[in-house]
């Protein structure tokens, strides 16, 4: 049976039931081919992938982003706010393993997406009236043997040690949206549910709308970034996705953090 995504309510109740750990405070984990559960963790996942782990994956691959996205997600549409939940598909063979996951680790490893580099930490956020709030949450399965020994980090320490920090960057831009919307008690119509798609998910397709559309002409917006959104590179997909997330605003409430209206 496929794995179906959680709902909001289902991910804040486990978030909730886990032992939480305070910023300052530091845990004892490793994990390494030499770990006795190495790879266990890696099957019969409910993983969610936001656009910021989409377009790396998709770089790391070389894939478009319509095959990566029909071959290895399964997406939905959250009624409450008419953005997609995506998840990543669990191979189809006993176990349910990952699709990237080999004897010797994991094959996208230097681009994996942001729920396996946080493990064993949970991060919760919400939006607040001076920023991001953000929790944290020790995840200890019984099979782990990686709590057994290893190195002790706050969770700022671990998050900067796997390469988190730009994917949580993006992901507070992305929960920031959703935040928004939800609280605006509607959902997006289908035209602007089909423009978050677009632009969120599809960086290879939105970044020559951009171009096509002549959608910098009516922007007040500095010609560096201008330049960087249009690069064809890992820095410009993560600038186009930033922009991305303004224009979203922008076009939802009329206004963005860093983007204007000439």
């Amino acid at each position: 049976m496929e794995n179906q995504p959680l709902s909001a309510e289902d991910t804040l109740d486990f978030i909730n039931s886990l032992p939480e750990i305070a910023a300052t405070e530091t845990f004892c984990f490793d994990c390494n081919p030499s770990v006795p559960c190495f790879n266990q963790c890696c099957a019969e996942l409910t993983l969610p992938l936001t656009p910021y782990d989409v377009f790396r994956l998709c770089r790391h691959l070389a894939m478009p982003s319509t095959d990566f996205m029909t071959t290895y997600t399964q997406a939905n549409t959250d009624p409450e706010t008419g953005f997609l939940t995506v998840t990543l598909k669990m191979n189809k063979e006993p176990g349910e393993p990952c699709p990237f996951v080999s004897p010797a680790g994991c094959l996208v490893y230097e681009n994996r997406p942001s729920a396996c580099r946080s493990y064993p930490l949970g991060r919760g956020t919400k939006l607040g009236e001076k920023g991001i709030i953000e929790r944290f949450f020790v995840i200890h399965e019984e099979h782990c043997h990686g709590f057994d020994e290893g190195t002790h980090r706050t969770p700022s320490d671990w998050f900067s040690n796997q390469g988190l920090l730009p994917y949580n960057a993006a992901n507070d831009r992305y929960m920031r949206l959703i935040t928004l919307v939800k609280a605006s008690g509607k959902p997006l119509d289908t035209r602007l549910s089909g423009m978050a798609r677009l632009a969120l998910y599809h960086i290879d397709q939105f970044r020559p709308m951009i171009q096509k559309m002549r959608i910098f002409t009516h922007l007040a917006m500095e010609e560096d970034r201008k330049a960087l959104i249009c690069q064809d590179s890992l820095e410009g997909d993560a600038a186009c996705l930033d922009f991305a997330f303004d224009w979203m605003e922008l076009l939802i409430f009329g206004q963005a953090p860093t983007l204007s209206r000439k």
